[in-house]
């Protein structure tokens, strides 16, 4: 009867054991997923909104083209959702793996980060849609040149700008503490969270530099961007076509199995 009491409760924790790394390839999942479309998405937007701004210019251009606004909004919303996203369906996992009060304060403080970043995004959502009333009164008022319509569409533009820098810059800190986690848990490959750790500080100088070259898409960020978004999609994939390192995320059930 011991036995058989034994063997139950052992078959019992074997059943919990897998359904918890079920749950965790799912989660591995969807945070590759997320994190494709929060590089996909306002990649997207990256042409529709130059055909608004070029020619005519935006405040013309979005009178007649409202839509296209409107898409170019959405895209970055998805941006800012996915965002947040990332963070709160990795954090029980990084949670597991915080075996020290710093490890949890680290992975509370990246939730925070990417909140934050989810944020700030939204207001050059905001922002971004405030150019169709704008651009509305601007065209009923005949179109006026130099006038306050056009250093109203200056402010907004630069509100846009300097929200995506800043947020961006809140994502890179926040990518650091997460690669940290990662590096020191080793649940993703050692080369991969060594990248990200690598390209998390050229991403804030990339971000930081609109402050000097008042332009978002200049050379240099776009080279201090590419190793981040580069990393970020092989780290993606990663998650959705390998998960999490099932020994180091359950090094109890490794050894038990070892010892088996």
């Amino acid at each position: 009867m011991a036995r058989n009491r034994n063997s139950t409760h052992h078959d019992e924790r074997e059943t919990m054991k897998g359904k918890e790394m079920s749950s965790d390839r799912k989660l591995a999942i969807w945070v590759g997923v997320l994190y494709i479309l929060a590089t996909v998405a306002p990649a997207s937007s990256i042409i529709p909104w130059r055909t608004l701004t070029d020619g005519a210019g935006i405040l013309t251009n979005t009178n007649a083209h409202e839509g296209q606004l409107i898409m170019v909004a959405l895209l970055n919303l998805i941006l800012a959702v996915a965002a947040a996203g990332v963070a709160f369906m990795i954090y029980p996992v990084l949670k597991r793996i915080a075996d020290t009060g710093v490890k949890q304060g680290l992975a509370l403080w990246y939730v925070g980060t990417r909140a934050t970043e989810g944020a700030t995004f939204v207001v050059a959502v905001l922002a971004t849609l405030a150019f169709m009333p704008l651009s509305r009164e601007f065209i009923a008022a005949g179109a006026p040149a130099a006038s306050h319509f056009q250093t109203s569409a200056a402010v907004l533009g630069s509100t846009i700008d300097v929200a995506y820098a800043l947020g961006q810059t809140v994502f890179a800190v926040g990518a650091a503490m997460l690669y940290y986690l990662l590096w020191k848990s080793r649940i993703i490959p050692t080369w991969l969270s060594l990248w990200g750790l690598v390209a998390s500080p050229l991403f804030v100088v990339a971000s930081l530099s609109l402050l000097w070259s008042g332009d978002p898409n200049s050379t240099l960020s776009t080279v201090l961007y590419a190793p981040m978004a580069i990393q970020e999609m092989v780290m993606a994939l990663w998650f959705i076509f390998k998960g999490f390192d099932t020994a180091a995320l359950h090094p109890r059930s490794a050894v038990s199995a070892q010892s088996r």
